[in-house]
């Protein structure tokens, strides 16, 4: 990396979203040194644990150089491009593809941009390992804690962000010591200075040892790529980063960390999809996403009135149930790069309306991949419609931090008694699942009850709201 010293060139660093993200990876640079960039126009796409994001430069100006090739991990608040806000010819080459990687690694993999939105606290910056050298170090650092320590460390990427106060991450970062092979020694596994010291000169003493059997392969970190198995067989290895890896830690945290209980119920449903018909045809409706999930929401919204002990959630730290006076109502969505939870915010005080277009507009932001980290932030109660690929209905894990969680089956024509007579009727299957710490059955039982009867009673939604 060249460092700038002139006064005219400005340093653009990882911006900062205010959600307790950390770090973001490059996805694809917009620009390359040359040229020439404007105020608010976009330069990179990166992905964060929260959503792929587009960020635009402040400046107007002339690109002087790009500090991290694609498929970077860079933390929070470390410069990324050099613009000569002056203007003037560039004074570095293209960032080129690293010879390292393959030719799998170099191609997009078929992302596109999306929205405009910011990353957070700054550290150390990783890069994807690669041959030679700059694997070895980081490898090294392990093999020399397993000596050090009896056994090998957990694999960085299944470990939570290691604690230690900003003082001490510029240390490291200054000492080139990996954080993550430091073992801690304050309070409460805090790394101190001491601790940082202590590894480097483990790292210093024994590193030429340790150099040797520790260059890795990058076949576990490349992109999917197919792979002869001992037998023949061919397999597929996915890196697993950004919303998909964030996914997976949060239910992992919620499935172990929540007792989850789980209820279902068969409804009839014939009476909600005749209103949905006619509310398409309805004056205040005309251009609003009108369909069954609409219902459902409204019910779940009139349930929660009726029953306000359910949002809620559980501060562990506190040893407290916080009940919510709003609610964030959350849907479930399957997107590309993984399943999101964007919600809208306070749900409870909009009408049928305005309750369609937030559904809608949420919908659609979703399936461009638009979704901002604010957006999934703040939610009380969650929505899954499994619904939609068929299913009848599932076991849904929370949402971390909320109360319940509904799942909406699918909607088929069955036979059904009917004022006493078998009768064709359009049926589905409701799940509620909810925290048993702070719901216990009878509370969970009667929200789930309210749900099923205003499907079926739709006018309940009038007398019960």
């Amino acid at each position: 990396m060249t460092t700038m010293t002139e006064a005219s060139v400005r340093e653009f660093k990882m911006p900062d979203v205010g959600e307790g993200l950390t770090e973001a990876e490059i996805l694809k640079w917009y620009v390359q040194p040359g040229d020439t960039v404007t105020d608010g126009q976009v330069v990179c796409e990166v992905e964060t644990a929260k959503a792929a994001v587009e960020l635009p430069i402040p400046y107007d100006g002339v690109v002087r150089e790009l500090h991290f090739p694609e498929g970077t991990t860079v933390d929070v608040g470390t410069a990324i491009i050099a613009v000569d806000v002056a203007g003037g010819a560039p004074a570095a080459a293209p960032v080129p593809a690293p010879a390292e990687q393959s030719e799998e690694e170099q191609k997009p993999q078929g992302r596109q941009p999306v929205l405009v939105g910011y990353g957070v606290a700054a550290s150390s910056t990783k890069r994807r390992p690669r041959k030679g050298t700059e694997a070895a170090a980081p490898a090294a650092a392990q093999a020399i804690q397993t000596e050090l320590n009896g056994h090998a460390p957990a694999a960085p990427a299944a470990q939570p962000r290691p604690l230690a106060k900003p003082p001490v991450r510029k240390l490291a970062k200054d000492l080139g010591v990996d954080l993550a092979t430091v073992v801690p020694s304050g309070p409460d596994g805090i790394i101190t200075r001491e601790d940082v010291h202590a590894a480097l000169s483990a790292v210093t003493a024994l590193a030429p040892a340790a150099a040797e059997p520790v260059v890795t392969a990058p076949a576990a970190v490349t992109p999917p790529a197919p792979a002869v198995t001992y037998d023949g067989a061919l397999e597929t290895r996915i890196p697993v980063k950004g919303v998909r890896k964030a996914t997976a830690q949060a239910m992992i945290g919620s499935a172990f960390t929540a007792p989850h209980v789980t209820e279902f119920v068969t409804v009839d449903v014939t009476r909600t999809m005749r209103l949905v018909e006619e509310l398409k045809q309805d004056k205040e409706m005309q251009g609003l996403r009108v369909n069954p999930l609409l219902l459902v929401a409204k019910a779940l919204l009139v349930a929660i009135k009726r029953n306000p002990d359910i949002n809620a959630s559980w501060d562990e730290a506190n040893q407290e149930i916080v009940l919510k006076h709003y609610v964030n109502l959350g849907i479930a969505a399957a997107t590309p790069r993984g399943l999101i939870v964007p919600n809208i915010k306070d749900a409870h005080a909009r009408t049928l309306p305005q309750l369609a277009q937030a559904l809608g507009e949420l919908v659609s932001t979703a399936r461009e991949g638009k979704t901002s980290p604010a957006a999934m932030q703040g939610g009380t109660v969650t929505i899954t419609n499994v619904g939609v690929f068929g299913v009848d209905t599932g076991t849904p894990i929370l949402n971390p931090g909320e109360s319940a969680i509904l799942a909406v089956g699918a909607i088929k024509l069955q036979p059904w008694v009917h004022k006493g007579k078998v009768k064709p009727r359009q049926v589905t299957t409701l799940a509620l699942s909810f925290d048993h710490r702070l719901v216990d059955g009878e509370l969970g039982s009667k929200v789930l009850a309210d749900v099923a009867a205003i499907l079926e009673q739709p006018k309940r939604l009038i007398t019960w709201a």
